[in-house]
């Protein structure tokens, strides 16, 4: 239908042909007013829409900005802990295997048992050697003894040799005398004379086996020494057999999770092999590579705010520390030792990333962490 025929008719015609006005129907001009409200109405409705989606937007826009361009935040986060490699300080055979893949483990929990048995031989030579050693300085220390009396009777007897001598001495000196005033006989004197010599030589002989005896004291002595140092080596060798005894049981050292554990009763483990990993439990933290332009908006102790890829939940945190170098490819030296720098093909300059580390706080309950989980971080201002 044309406008001209929706339009009411206003007009008659008369008898000759004119037009005459007549008055318009009610209902149809009831009918134009609604239309003309409706097309108005059409025509209200999309700018406000609009201005309502522009007035949603605008704070949106803004709180989004604020977000990401002034709080910190990246997506490059990783979950990172320590692990524990335990090799085997002993050579042997595994003959007790109490743990399993993925199990958790307490401090001092037992991992694994070596084939004791050589080391429980060795043990039991090296404390029969530490007895050997010290029954031969008990021999040693009688000797001394025994050497000790006797130096104590030679002592005796220089002691009196001494005295001895000494009256031969006097008594050969009077009767010479005597032979000179004639009142004792040359013969006499003579006697008197040899005694004195025999005495002389006895002195002389106790002396010298008092000295024999003194020597023999110091011989003993080095021998007691050298039987000291077997002693001590003996226990050390003991000592040593028992620590690689106590090393057959690998315990241990932290809690944690049992990781890639690949050993099986019967193997042969030698040493310094790693032979079973352990994933600190205790010792997760997160790692966020932030871009150097953002650095200047973190300090240490800035809480965080940590969102796992695999979980809805957020995990609070807070930053211990920066790092305070990365890797510069461009410094590597060549052969030559000359700088090798890599072309640049592009005038837009990236921004380097630099680890930033963060100590989590809070986990919620039901959430695994798992070292390699990638996750965003965000950093508050204190």
């Amino acid at each position: 239908m044309s406008d001209q025929e929706k339009e009411p008719k206003l007009k008659a015609l008369d008898d000759r042909g004119g037009a005459v006005p007549v008055k318009p129907d009610t209902q149809d001009v009831s009918k134009l007013g609604l239309r003309d409200s409706a097309r108005q109405r059409r025509r209200i409705g999309p700018f406000l829409i609009t201005l309502l989606a522009v007035a949603i937007a605008l704070p949106l826009s803004w709180m989004m900005w604020n977000t990401y361009m002034g709080a910190p935040w990246t997506r490059d986060g990783t979950v990172r802990a320590y692990v524990v490699t335990m090799a085997p300080e002993v050579a042997g055979r595994i003959v007790e295997l109490p743990v399993a893949d993925d199990q958790y483990v307490h401090k001092g929990d037992l991992l694994m048992v070596i084939d004791p048995r050589n080391y429980q031989i060795a043990l039991r030579l090296g404390e029969a050697a530490v007895k050997q050693a010290q029954a031969k300085a008990q021999n040693i220390d009688a000797e001394t003894a025994v050497q000790q009396a006797q130096i104590s009777a030679g002592q005796a007897q220089v002691q009196q040799a001494q005295a001895t001598l000494s009256f031969a001495t006097e008594q050969a000196t009077r009767y010479e005398q005597l032979a000179k005033i004639k009142a004792g006989t040359i013969e006499m004197a003579q006697q008197a004379e040899t005694t004195l010599r025999q005495d002389e030589a006895a002195l002389k002989d106790a002396q010298s086996k008092l000295a024999v005896a003194e020597r023999q004291i110091e011989s003993l002595k080095a021998e007691r020494g050298r039987a000291e140092a077997e002693i001590a080596q003996a226990e050390a060798q003991a000592d040593q057999a028992r620590i690689n005894l106590e090393r057959t049981r690998i315990l241990s050292p932290v809690n944690g999770y049992v990781t890639n554990l690949l050993a099986r009763l019967g193997n042969y483990l030698n040493v310094g092999v790693n032979s079973i990993s352990l994933v600190d439990a205790d010792s997760f933290w997160l790692d966020g590579y932030f871009e150097e332009t953002q650095l200047a908006r973190i300090e240490v102790s800035d809480p965080a705010r940590i969102k796992l890829m695999g979980y809805r939940e957020i995990l609070r945190g807070h930053v211990s520390g920066i790092a305070r170098a990365i890797n510069v490819p461009n410094a590597q030296p060549n052969a030559q030792g000359v700088a090798d720098v890599n072309p640049i093909f592009t005038w837009v300059r990236l921004a380097q990333r630099v680890p930033v580390r963060i100590m989590i706080d809070q986990i919620p309950p039901g959430i695994r962490l798992v070292a390699g989980m990638t996750a965003t971080v965000q950093i508050d201002h204190r």
